[in-house]
C-alpha cells in the first residue's frame, strides 16, 4: 500500500531548565511513563506532526519527548498493535501509511457505525441524551473550527469539541462495544483530516451540517438524521481523499 512520503524529520527537543528552587518530582513509574508517551505520540501521529511512512528513531524521539528507551519502546509497541505504527527487525519503527483505499474503507465502516448506533439512540435516547447532543453542538459552535494559521489548519479545541459532538449523538445506543470501536474509526479518520487540511482545504460550512444532524435527531426522524450524518462524513472524505491524492502523485514524482 503506497503511503504518502515522509516531509519532516524528527527534531531533538531540549527539555526546559528546572525552575530555581522548584522541589524535584518522584519519578513516574515505568507504567505511567508508557501511558503518557503513548498518548502523546498517538496525538502526534494522529495530528500529522509524524507523516505517514517517516521513520521514528528511537534515540531522537527519547531526545524530543524527555524520555528513556524502554517506555518508549513500550508506547511504540501499543501503537503498532493500533496499527498507527509499523514495527520492522531490521528498519525499526516507523508511521504507517495511508492510502485512498484505506479512507475508502475507513469512511463506508464509519458510515455503517454511525447508522446502527444513530437509530439505536433515536430509538431509546431520553431528553437527557437530546439535551446533551444540544449542548455538545453548542459548545462546537462557540469555537472557531480553523486554528491559528488560517482555513488550512486545525483548532485543537474544535476537533476535541467535534469529537464530543459525534460521540454523544451516539451516546444512547446501548452498547459500549459499539462506542469504543466508533470513538477508534473516529480517531482513524481525525488522523486523514489533519493531513488534508495540513495541505489546505475548500472551506465548507460544516456547522450547517451539523444542525441538520441535530434537528433530525430532535425531531427522531431516524433516516433523516443517518442519511445527514452520512453526507456529512462522506463530504469531509471527498475532501481528504483529494489532498491524499495530490500527495501521492507528488511523492511518485519525486
Amino acid at each position: 500500500m503506497s503511503g504518502i512520503p515522509v516531509t519532516a524529520s524528527v527534531r531533538p527537543q531540549a527539555s526546559p531548565p528546572a525552575r530555581p528552587g522548584a522541589t524535584a518530582e518522584a519519578p513516574a513509574s515505568h507504567g505511567t511513563l508508557a501511558s503518557t508517551i503513548h498518548a502523546r505520540l498517538r496525538r502526534d501521529i494522529l495530528q500529522g506532526v509524524f507523516r505517514p511512512g517517516e521513520k521514528l528513531p528511537i534515540e531522537a524521539l527519547c531526545a524530543r519527548y524527555g524520555i528513556g528507551a524502554t517506555p518508549l519502546r513500550e508506547a511504540l509497541n501499543r501503537l503498532s498493535a493500533e496499527e498507527l505504527v509499523l514495527r520492522s527487525d531490521q528498519r525499526g519503527f516507523r508511521v504507517a501509511p495511508v492510502s485512498l483505499a484505506d479512507l475508502e474503507e475507513l469512511t463506508k465502516t464509519l458510515c455503517w457505525i454511525s447508522g446502527l448506533a444513530l437509530r439505536e439512540s433515536i430509538r431509546h435516547g431520553d431528553a437527557a441524551w437530546e439535551e446533551a447532543i444540544v449542548l455538545a453542538a453548542h459548545r462546537l459552535s462557540r469555537v472557531p473550527r480553523e486554528g491559528a494559521e488560517g482555513y488550512s489548519s486545525f483548532n485543537p479545541e474544535w476537533e476535541a469539541r467535534h469529537r464530543a459532538f459525534h460521540l454523544a449523538l451516539i451516546a444512547a445506543c446501548g452498547s459500549r462495544w459499539l462506542i469504543d470501536f466508533y470513538a477508534m474509526l473516529l480517531d482513524r479518520n481525525t488522523r486523514y483530516r489533519y493531513l488534508a487540511f495540513a495541505d489546505a482545504s475548500v472551506p465548507r460550512d460544516a456547522e450547517a451540517e451539523h444542525r441538520a444532524i441535530v434537528d433530525a435527531v430532535l425531531a427522531r426522524d431516524a433516516d433523516a438524521a443517518v442519511a445527514a450524518a452520512e453526507a456529512h462524513m462522506r463530504a469531509t472524505a471527498e475532501t481528504v481523499a483529494r489532498s491524499v491524492q495530490a500527495a501521492l502523485e507528488a511523492g511518485e514524482r519525486r
